[in-house]
């Protein structure tokens, strides 16, 4: 897992500096006493250690050893997120109420589930949750592969029964078009040969009739923790936002394989797996399975790197 004490989860930035620019305490220490207090002070919680904290962009995330065992408290200094993560951290709770393995959240003394509070120098939002036992997902064991499908699928279920309301996230265009202003105008070029076949593939392709709805929007190995060959839980449901299922396959298929700092893509049998297991529970109609086949084809060349070593391009070419 994550070494101890402050690091940063995926940049390369002095974890310090950045802990001081975005947040405002001016050490570690410092922010394991911030947190204890606040822990005391909205969920009667008394910290006993602090021993890993970690940053992530405007995030981090903090392992704390308590009187109730331990935690997990996630911090954010995007204020104009705040809203968009107050939603989020209140799906957690009907998503576990509905099955779903998600880490939920430990509710506040006055019942809330994230809070607004002052830090040092700007405001924090923060949420408390319980620390869930598990390895990230190795896309090597294609059995839990398989299951992680099934657990996507199982998600997306769920999340049709929860209201949008409250998400940054708008509905977005309809695929068609998407996907041509791409080809037009953000298409880099990397693979012209690819480029080429995408645009025959969605030639005449309709739009996907499903409306677009709430989805995980990051499900990938760095966001799942299994055990005994199991999901344990789905993390990470900051970017949850609306689009078509099968746009969430696509980008899960393209990114499973990523962890942190180690961006490879997903081997074609991970993929399969993948797609196997989520049509175990929901099987895709064949406008849904073309539209797969476009998106993976898609993300995949959208993922390219400009000095790609020859992976990202390889899994381009290889058969879905």
């Amino acid at each position: 897992m994550l070494s101890p004490g402050l690091s940063m989860l995926w940049e390369t930035t002095d974890a310090e500096q950045a802990m001081s620019e975005r947040f405002g305490f001016d050490s570690a220490d410092g922010a394991a006493r911030w947190l204890t207090a606040v822990l005391a002070e909205h969920w009667d919680l008394a910290v006993q250690e602090v021993p890993r904290l970690t940053l992530s962009d405007r995030n981090a995330i903090a392992w704390v050893r308590t009187d109730r065992g331990p935690l997990i408290v996630k911090l954010s200094c995007a204020q104009e997120r705040f809203a968009h993560l107050a939603t989020t951290t209140r799906l957690l709770t009907d998503l576990a109420s509905r099955g779903i393995p998600v880490a939920a959240p430990l509710p506040g003394r006055d019942g809330c589930v994230r809070l607004e509070v002052d830090g040092p120098s700007l405001p924090l939002s923060l949420a408390v949750l319980p620390e869930v036992s598990g390895t990230w997902l190795d896309v090597a064991d294609l059995d839990t592969v398989h299951a992680a499908g099934a657990c996507l699928a199982a998600l997306h279920a769920a999340l049709t029964n929860v209201g949008a309301a409250g998400l940054s996230s708008k509905a977005p265009s309809p695929l068609p078009g998407r996907m041509s202003t791409w080809l037009t105008d953000r298409d880099p070029g990397r693979m012209p040969a690819a480029s080429a076949r995408l645009a025959e593939l969605v030639a005449d392709l309709p739009a996907l009739s499903d409306p677009p709805q709430p989805i995980h929007g990051d499900f990938r190995a760095a966001n799942i923790l299994v055990a005994d060959g199991r999901i344990a839980a789905v993390l990470d449901f900051d970017e949850v936002r609306l689009d078509h299922r099968v746009a969430d396959l696509a980008q899960a298929s393209t990114y499973l394989a990523t962890l942190f700092r180690d961006w490879g893509p997903t081997p074609a049998l991970a993929r399969s797996a993948l797609r196997a297991g989520y049509e175990s529970v929901q099987p895709l109609d064949e406008l849904e399975s073309r539209w797969l086949d476009a998106l993976t084809l898609w993300m995949g060349i959208a993922a390219i790197p400009p000095q790609d070593d020859g992976r990202w391009a390889a899994a381009v070419h290889a058969p879905l």
